[in-house]
């Protein structure tokens, strides 16, 4: 097992190739600092393009960082090689050797090392764990060649190698963005047994807020080069560092995580100051009848969420509009008036974006 620590790391990227109107155009992973505690899965969320691929590769060493330092248990690995850090990777485009069957390629990693007794029996005693953590639908794929297999079950294989290598720390890029919905489901539950079984550190790379909460003992939400804040889904979701986290992790499908609003639109707002309140569509009370401490709106649009019983609201209020979640069944339609108030909210700084107040 490892912990990984970086430490002021950084690295600009220039676009050397593509059209000429792109040509020098850079990108940069700017001063992060990050640790990745020992036995735990971090997932690096954050939109396309914001740097956590990049990220995944300075970890492993197939990128070399600017300036900074990468550390594995307090050791400095910066200059070391990839293939000397003992690391495990799952790659997006699978990276199989195509002449070779799925059994050589999940032993791939003992296929390329000096034969002796010793590892022989450690690529049996591997072999044999991870064919038992994974269960039939790996070994009916053993003696299949990469060509022969679909596109879930070459990501199978992959995990399967990644398992089997003696790896400290497991790197995971975005495994299952090629499968349909139904096949995500599936081998992210199956890919969580065997990380919980071995409890290996591990960072995986994702845009998908679902994969997220599925996979990850700590969250690093990740916005263009920088670490925004890292946290357990439950602190980065109630306790947001800013605007861009309070509106990027989504806990629930069909609408927006957060809505912001001016505190003047608020009937108590003038204490809280000249800020931005952002409330989250499950803290939102509707009702049809007008209240003397409720913000007073028009409903713009309803969406029947039938699986909820329930329905996702949007109801503009001044220049804003607020999404509420509703379990019951009062009749209110688009063009209505509707009172909203609040059970929790968060308050933020206009200028800075930066979270100035607890729910």
């Amino acid at each position: 097992m490892a912990r990984v620590d970086l430490f002021d790391v950084s690295k600009t990227l220039t676009e050397r190739d593509g059209p000429v109107s792109h040509r020098g155009a850079s990108f940069s992973i700017r001063n992060v600092t990050l640790r990745v505690p020992d036995g735990r899965t971090m997932v690096i969320l954050g939109p396309s393009g914001c740097g956590k691929t990049t990220l995944l590769k300075l970890i492993a060493g197939l990128i070399s960082a600017d300036s900074g330092a990468i550390r594995y248990d307090d050791v400095d690995v910066t200059e070391l090689r990839p293939g000397d850090r003992r690391i495990g990777m799952v790659f997006q485009n699978y990276a199989l050797y195509p002449h070779l069957k799925s059994r050589t390629n999940v032993l791939s990693y003992f296929l390329f090392r000096k034969k002796s007794p010793e590892l022989s029996a450690l690529a049996r005693e591997k072999y044999e764990r991870t064919s038992e953590l994974m269960g039939v639908e790996l070994t009916a794929l053993l003696d299949r060649k990469p060509a022969t297999l679909s596109g879930g079950e070459k990501q199978r294989v992959a995990v399967g190698r990644c398992i089997t290598r003696d790896a400290a720390l497991f790197l995971v890029d975005e495994p299952f963005a090629n499968l349909d919905q139904a096949l995500r489901e599936k081998y992210r539950v199956n890919l969580k047994i065997p990380l919980k079984q071995y409890a290996i550190t591990t960072v995986y790379v994702t845009h998908d807020h679902h994969e997220a909460l599925i996979l990850g003992d700590l969250l690093a939400i990740m916005n263009r080069g920088q670490i925004e804040q890292v946290g357990t889904p439950d602190e980065i979701y109630n306790s947001p560092k800013n605007e861009f986290v309070a509106g990027f992790l989504n806990l629930h499908t069909g609408g927006p995580p957060i809505s912001f609003l001016d505190a003047a639109d608020l009937p108590t707002g003038r204490a809280l100051g000249d800020v931005r309140v952002g409330v989250r569509p499950e803290d939102v009370e509707l009702s049809a009848a007008a209240r003397p401490d409720a913000v007073r709106g028009i409903v713009e649009s309803t969406l029947t969420l039938p699986i909820d019983k329930g329905a996702l609201l949007a109801v503009r209020v001044g220049k804003h509009e607020v999404h509420a979640r509703t379990t019951g069944h009062e009749p209110i339609a688009s063009g209505d008036p509707a009172w909203l108030t609040f059970r929790r909210y968060h308050t933020f700084d206009k200028q800075s974006g930066v979270r100035v107040g607890a729910p």
